[in-house]
Formats: structure tokens, C-alpha cells, sequence
């Protein structure tokens, strides 16, 4: 004769019975990945890049006059940077991409919350900005020439244009998709329109100030390099003027790296920053 089970028995998940048709239950384990892995799988791309690059000058596939190998590449750094042009170059490049940002950043966040939080401001600013964003911001540089001469305010206002827009679009994007039952309860309990911008609105849209934040950044390194060609005398764009005029192509790849790393440290910093101020997202990993 069967026993049943009694009720305060355990029964074990192997011995518990399935309904044909239902999937199994697959409970989340945890995806955590120890930091050393992690940096070895994200320098994969760039070893075997750098390892192409190697073996295709090694090879004679890239001669000299086409493209410098690595080793030379980096003999000139150690070159430029012990003679101190290199350091000079990198100080003025980041200080006019990094006045640049700040100006269009300011610029766009402004913009987008008052376009993104009034109807009114979205009816005085949106149709203004959406017409002056179709315009790139290359075709201004010769205006930009004429009307501010050929001294840094003239460079500093072309990376401040380029990244005024991407801030923009993501900053009143986000503004207009803040819950509003919150923003109506914290006016429930008095708040104006500026605390409630400021203690609700802002806080709600930090993920699209940060996604916006991070295109302006890379723009700015973008802009940077077409400000550069405005009859510069210093930085990253002049060694590659001068570069070019010598044909000297491991100044110039020189260049070209300096300008990723200075993109991509901006980058690294904007993330770190963004953990730190929104501790809780998480990225949404599949296994």
C-alpha cells in the first residue's frame, strides 16, 4: 500500500513532479565576473589590432611611407614627450575640448529642461534646435572664421556647438519621460517649479543626461580635430599640420591614437561617475 507524504515533509526538487508541456523553472545564479577577467576580455580587440598592425609593417605589407610600424610609433612618443612638445600639444587639445564640452553641455541640459518640463519653452525652443541640429556642425566653420577670428574663441564655440545638440535631444527626452504622478504629488506638498525641477526632474532624468553627457564627449573629441585645422600654432592638430608637411606618418598615427585615449578616458570617467550617482542601475546582462 503508498504512503503519502505528510505535509511537513521536505520533498526534494529532483522528486517533484513535472507537467508535460511547462518548462523547467531556471532560477538566476549570479553573474558576477572577477575584475582581472573582465579587463582581459575588453583588452582582446585591441592586442589583436595591435598585433595586426604589427605584423602587416613587419611584413613590408605597410611600408614606412604609408603607415609608421608600432615600435616607431612609440620611439616618437618617447621622442616628443622628453623634448616637452607632446605635453604642450596635450594640454592645449584637452583644454579646448573640455571648454568646448562644458559650454555645449551647459548650453543643451538648459535647453532640454526647459523644453522637455513647460509646453511653452518646448514651443519657443524645440522647432529652433531641431532645425539648427540638421545643420553639421563643419559647415560652420568658415562662419565661425569670419565673425570670431582665428583665435581660440573661434575654436572653443565650434566644439561647444557640436555638443550642445546631442545633450539637447537626450536631456528634454528624458525631462518629458519623468513619471509624472511624481512630479504632481511633490507639487502636492508645495514645491514650485524650480525645486520640483531640481529635487524631482533632474534626479528622474539622469540616465538620459548621462547618455547625452557621453555623445557631447565624443563629439568634442570629433569637433576638436576639425577646430584644429583653423590655423592652430599648438596642440595635437599642429604636429599633425607639421607632421603632414614632413610626411612623417608615426607623428601622425601618434596623433590619431592620442585622440581615442583622450575620447576614451573622458568616456571611462563619465562611467565611473554615472555608478557613482546611480548606484542602482545595473546593466542587464543575458548569459
Amino acid at each position: 500500500m503508498s504512503t503519502v507524504p505528510r505535509h511537513h515533509e521536505a520533498v526534494s526538487p529532483a522528486s517533484t513532479p513535472t507537467v508535460e508541456g511547462l518548462v523547467a523553472p531556471n532560477p538566476p545564479r549570479s553573474t558576477g565576473r572577477h575584475p582581472a577577467v573582465t579587463l582581459a576580455l575588453r583588452a582582446i580587440g585591441p592586442v589583436l589590432l595591435l598585433a595586426a598592425w604589427y605584423a602587416a609593417t613587419a611584413s613590408g605589407v605597410l611600408t614606412e611611407d604609408v603607415l609608421a610600424g608600432p615600435q616607431d610609433v612609440a620611439a616618437t612618443f618617447g621622442e616628443l614627450w622628453a623634448d616637452g612638445q607632446l605635453p604642450e600639444a596635450l594640454r592645449v587639445s584637452v583644454t579646448r575640448a573640455g571648454l568646448g564640452l562644458v559650454l555645449g553641455a551647459s548650453t543643451g541640459l538648459v535647453l532640454g529642461v526647459l523644453a522637455g518640463f513647460t509646453r511653452l519653452g518646448e514651443e519657443l525652443v524645440d522647432s529652433s534646435m531641431q532645425a539648427l541640429r540638421a545643420i553639421p556642425f563643419l559647415a560652420l566653420t568658415s562662419l565661425f572664421i569670419v565673425w570670431f577670428g582665428i583665435e581660440e574663441a573661434s575654436k572653443i564655440l565650434l566644439i561647444g556647438v557640436a555638443c550642445t545638440f546631442p545633450m539637447y535631444v537626450n536631456v528634454s527626452s528624458g525631462v518629458r519621460n519623468v513619471d509624472r504622478k511624481v512630479v504632481e504629488a511633490a507639487r502636492s506638498f508645495g514645491l514650485g517649479r524650480l525645486a520640483i525641477a531640481r529635487e524631482v526632474v533632474l534626479p528622474g532624468a539622469l540616465p538620459s543626461i548621462f547618455a547625452g553627457l557621453r555623445l557631447s564627449t565624443t563629439l568634442s573629441v570629433i569637433a576638436l580635430i576639425a577646430a584644429e585645422e583653423i590655423n592652430v600654432t599648438a596642440g595635437l592638430g599642429y604636429l599633425m599640420a607639421r607632421a603632414t608637411d614632413y610626411l612623417r606618418t608615426d607623428i601622425l598615427a601618434l596623433c590619431v591614437l592620442l585622440y581615442a585615449v583622450i575620447g576614451l578616458l573622458a568616456d571611462l570617467t563619465l562611467r565611473v561617475a554615472e555608478r557613482a550617482a546611480m548606484p542602482w542601475r545595473k546593466a542587464v546582462t543575458i548569459r
